[in-house]
């Protein structure tokens, strides 16, 4: 039912990506006559020049159907034109959709959606979730101890037993009495990490617990505290609904690396962030996938590292026509702008959590 549910998202991402995608360009066949059943309007083509609507309507159980599997079609077509740009001319996509090239690409928002919808249906598949029990969690060190304890205290009766039934003068009995006095030590050590373990505060238990006032933080602290997994839960789902923050989140920090370049407005910026998280969010699902398929770690931790700064440095180069040297200074800015976004967008989910 998972990998049934992760389809769903995936087909989902790219139906939602096809609703929000421009049909600018985009032949369907033959002129039609007659007049549009929508607005009236006499048609001369095969959609409607007033309102858009196709000038032939299906009215079948198979045309809901076809109207899946043309959306996801559809999409799926600009959708091979627009990868390899993405991946490798990132900033010449970029350029050509904000000049007009409209029709051929993956609207960036389009992209955005898929890819996100995607990435989280990739987790799925692959059994990538926060912990089921954070006090459970906590408590198999205290288990561990115990068993411990009992290991020792058989041991310490066997040695015990085993000593008595020797003289004193049995040069064997200074062993076991050597051994009961490990046990003693051990035990002694196995309840001083007991104490340690019991008076050391849970991460999540050691949210503030005075209050503060207000009384919805002052509830969702609680939250945290009572049932910690529930709300890590419910922040992963946040991040998933609310991945578009990070777009308008992220416009100021571009809008900084050009505020004197008066050429480039904010639909320049928004283009440029939207393409890039998207690409992101491509880049993860890759090594997510590969790292399940057994690709060594130190390969993948450095192409998570170094593709995005690439990438992010030719899309900056090609997207604004800067040289090299203005492009990689702006990136290495952008970088240290990413940190604070991030933690910006945490902080809302933490609070929306929290509150909700």
């Amino acid at each position: 039912m998972g990998d049934l549910d992760a389809a769903g998202e995936i087909v989902s991402g790219a139906l939602i990506g096809r609703a929000v995608e421009p049909h600018a360009g985009e032949g369907h066949g033959e002129a039609h006559g007659g007049t549009c059943l929508n607005c009236g309007t006499a048609l001369v083509g095969p959609h409607c020049h007033e309102c858009g609507q196709s000038g032939h309507v299906h009215r079948s159980l198979a045309a809901i159907g076809h109207e899946i599997l043309h959306g996801v079609a559809h999409f799926e077509g600009k959708l091979w034109k627009t990868l390899p740009l993405l991946a490798w001319r990132p900033g010449d996509l970029t350029r050509r959709y904000i000049a007009g090239e409209r029709a051929r690409f993956v609207s960036p928002m389009a992209i955005f959606l898929f890819s996100i919808f995607t990435m989280f249906a990739v987790f799925q598949i692959l059994g990538i979730s926060p912990p089921a029990d954070l006090h459970a969690q906590r408590a198999k060190p205290q288990a561990a101890i115990e068993e411990a304890r009992k290991d020792v205290l058989e041991r310490r009766k066997n040695a015990i037993e085993a000593r008595d039934e020797r003289s004193a003068d049995d040069p064997k009995r200074a062993k076991y009495v050597e051994r009961i006095a490990e046990a003693d030590k051990e035990l002694q050590d196995l309840t001083t990490a007991a104490a340690a373990l019991k008076s050391t505060s849970d991460p999540v238990e050691a949210v503030v617990t005075s209050h503060t006032g207000w009384h919805a933080l002052d509830h969702g602290i609680e939250k945290w505290r009572e049932n910690p997994a529930l709300m890590i839960y419910k922040l992963q789902a946040s991040s998933y609904k609310f991945s578009w923050l990070l777009i308008p989140l992220s416009l100021p920090f571009v809008w900084l690396l050009f505020f004197w370049k008066r050429q480039y407005k904010l639909y320049d910026h928004t283009v440029f962030i939207t393409y890039s998280i998207a690409f992101m969010s491509l880049l993860f699902i890759a090594v997510t996938v590969l790292g399940a398929a057994g690709v060594s770690a130190a390969w993948l931790g450095t192409a998570s590292f170094v593709i995005p700064l690439v990438h992010m440095t030719r899309q900056m180069k090609q997207a604004y026509s800067l040289g090299w040297p203005s492009a990689i200074l702006r990136t290495i800015i952008l970088c240290f702008f990413i940190i604070i976004i991030l933690v910006l967008f945490l902080l809302l989910l933490v609070l929306m959590g929290m509150m909700g």
